[in-house]
């Protein structure tokens, strides 16, 4: 196991002053997670600069949840590396299922997506992951293999995070099995050129399966989504056991 990265995805809650309550209960609670625990919020657009000046000096990082592959242009609603950059992000989530499904993201734009991210010096989390359609097809393997070659065409491994969600599982309460997801997860690092790059699992991480989670030999971390709300339940899951 390299880096452990737990991340956090707030997805679209929290405004500004929901920010600054959370950073209240939870920062306490972080204070002595074991240093070798990356901690990561990523959070709205809107309060990424709130959150910025909030962790200050603090062991958590900023991330944001989408980047645009051009450095400035006509693009109505995006939001540029530079921009996310300015307000202290060090992180970025790029293909999270939701974009794929509900915004056109595709291989290819997210591979771009990726490229100027680590361009402009941030660590994108790059999410893959399969519907239940596909994996009762017997297509899990094949669907993450495509998105895995596709999406990582010319990206740097040395600068990169893989969350690998089961899309059936995300929001479901539905969690993959500990040693699936170990094994899914293990079959993501043989397909890369660098075996060192954290990959994370994401769907439905709570604090009653975290600790088996965490426990599996390939899996180096949890992307979170609802349970990355509340700041004890967040918390449990940092400090993982």
């Amino acid at each position: 196991m390299g880096n452990i990265i737990i991340a956090g995805n707030w997805k679209m809650y929290k405004t500004q002053a929901e920010s600054l309550v959370f950073l209240k209960s939870f920062l306490p609670l972080v204070s002595d997670t074991p240093s070798d625990r990356q901690i990561v919020l990523c959070a709205p657009f809107t309060a990424l600069a709130v959150l910025s000046q909030g962790l200050h000096g603090s062991r958590v990082a900023v991330g944001a949840q989408n980047i645009h592959w051009e450095l400035e242009g006509a693009y109505t609603g995006e939001i540029s590396a530079e921009m996310l950059r300015e307000l202290g992000v060090r992180y970025v989530i790029v293909g999270h299922s939701e974009r794929r499904q509900y915004f056109g993201d595709t291989d290819e734009t997210v591979n771009q997506r990726l490229k100027r991210a680590q361009q402009s010096g941030l660590t994108p989390i790059l999410c893959v992951g399969e519907t239940k359609q596909q994996r009762d097809a017997g297509d899990t393997e094949r669907v993450i293999s495509t998105q895995i070659d596709q999406g990582l065409m010319g990206v740097n491994q040395d600068n990169l995070v893989i969350a690998y969600e089961p899309i059936w599982a995300i929001g479901t309460g539905d969690t993959c099995e500990a040693k699936e997801a170990n094994r899914v997860i293990g079959g993501i690092r043989k397909r890369l050129d660098n075996a060192a790059v954290p990959i994370q699992y994401g769907g439905s991480v709570k604090p009653s399966n975290v600790d088996e989670l965490m426990a599996q030999p390939e899996i180096d971390g949890a992307l979170v989504g609802g349970a990355s709300l509340e700041a004890d339940t967040f918390a449990r899951i940092v400090n993982f056991q």
